[in-house]
């Protein structure tokens, strides 16, 4: 594969815009009084969003039937291109029964503001514990992801959309960089290749270790972490931003990163959702990516390398951006630094292994996270969130 932000082609091969010029905002808007609504919760809002900006590329609305069928069955869209996570709209059957295909339905947020247009193409229904299983391998509703599924609705409306209006995100509005403004930042850089990283928790030691890894290999870090709708116990997005903007001051070479916000919400799919992971950084141009230990998972759901298994299902040139594995990273106190297993001489019982979770946990109980867990910078940052607004 020839790497260059130019040569890594969006996935589906065109990078997807829409975003509504403002002709067509103000034709949308003179009919807002007469279209049928529909509100959007947190996750719908995100998928529209990352759906126009192109992130979400080769998609250019909710999911038809066809397609939805074979993404849950098969890991593709209709077409036959990879794609892993369904992206639906699901309502009501009350609010699906008055809607009409062929028309249009306006899409608004929980303020009732009108911020989106779906050309409505098909309602369907569709198997709640199938999506379960196949997507998320398991059908506890105690998943967070399985749990969404079972609480939505029963009809999934699908159609191409415009997206009319987008919050910025007030904590990081300088951070919301879409994939064509990432491609440019590259092309700028003259960066040929660039490892994307995801992440939903605080950079600890670990993460911190595989990035600095991967940078000795490539021009450049993308380092983007999700700020959509995650679990209620998860850090808030606007803590962990903190945390980032520290650590890239005191502890990474600044002209080698990029920091940029992931508008989407997690789905907790581990290893579906790391294909996805990756197919989404190879639209913001990436063409390395990032998978360590227990990609995108939750609780004992999956293996701890299943993430990484799962690329090996796909050929390269399906998927068009290359996962870089790594081992289960943790602090080793013979040699008193970061290490896996392939470099380090210690016992099991040398080994510090780190975690989001267990930073949480430490936190919840008024702990300072240790040097070896988290930068001392960061750790006062998360300890003073947590005092001001406790997980």
């Amino acid at each position: 594969m020839s790497y260059h932000p130019d040569a890594i082609v969006p996935h589906g091969g065109e990078l997807i815009n829409r975003v509504a010029s403002s002709a067509q905002r103000e034709i949308f808007l003179s009919k807002a009084d007469f279209l049928p609504r529909v509100e959007l919760d947190e996750r719908a809002v995100s998928d529209l969003e990352m759906i126009a900006i192109g992130g979400f590329s080769p998609l250019q609305g909710f999911m038809n039937q066809d397609d939805y069928n074979r993404v849950v069955t098969e890991m593709r869209l209709a077409n036959g291109i990879v794609w892993s996570i369904p992206i639906t709209l699901s309502v009501t059957e009350a609010v699906a029964t008055p809607l009409e295909e062929g028309g249009l339905v306006r899409l608004d947020n929980s303020r009732g503001e009108f911020i989106g247009v779906l050309e409505l193409t098909q309602k369907y229904t569709y198997d709640k514990q199938q999506e379960a299983i196949n997507v998320y391998r398991t059908d506890d509703a105690k998943h967070p992801g399985v749990q969404v599924v079972y609480n939505q609705g029963s009809i999934n409306l699908a159609g191409d959309i415009w997206l009319l209006q987008r919050d910025s995100h007030p904590h990081f509005p300088s951070y919301q960089i879409d994939p064509a403004a990432s491609r440019q930042m590259f092309r700028e850089k003259t960066w040929k290749t660039i490892v994307g990283f995801q992440t939903r928790n605080p950079i600890h030691r670990a993460h911190e270790y595989i990035q600095k890894c991967a940078l000795e290999t490539v021009d450049g870090l993308f380092l983007h972490p999700l700020v959509g709708a995650t679990k209620e116990d998860d850090i808030a997005a606007d803590v962990r931003m903190r945390c980032y903007e520290i650590l890239l001051e005191h502890y990474y070479p600044v002209d080698r990163v990029i920091l940029a916000i992931n508008p989407a919400a997690m789905r907790y799919a581990g290893p579906r959702e790391a294909i996805f992971h990756a197919l989404v950084r190879k639209n913001y141009g990436c063409t390395h990516f990032i998978v360590g230990r227990d990609h995108a998972g939750v609780g004992d759901y999956y293996g701890t390398y299943d993430a990484q298994y799962i690329f090996d299902e796909f050929a390269p040139e399906e998927l068009g951006i290359v996962p870089m594995k790594f081992e289960h990273a943790f602090y080793c106190q013979r040699t008193k630094q970061m290490a896996t297993t392939k470099t380090s001489p210690s016992t099991p019982e040398e080994r510090v292994h780190l975690s989001g979770t267990k930073v949480r946990e430490m936190l919840r109980r008024g702990e300072l996270p240790p040097p070896e867990f988290s930068r001392p910078e960061v750790a006062a940052e998360l300890t003073r969130a947590m005092q001001i607004s406790p997980v």
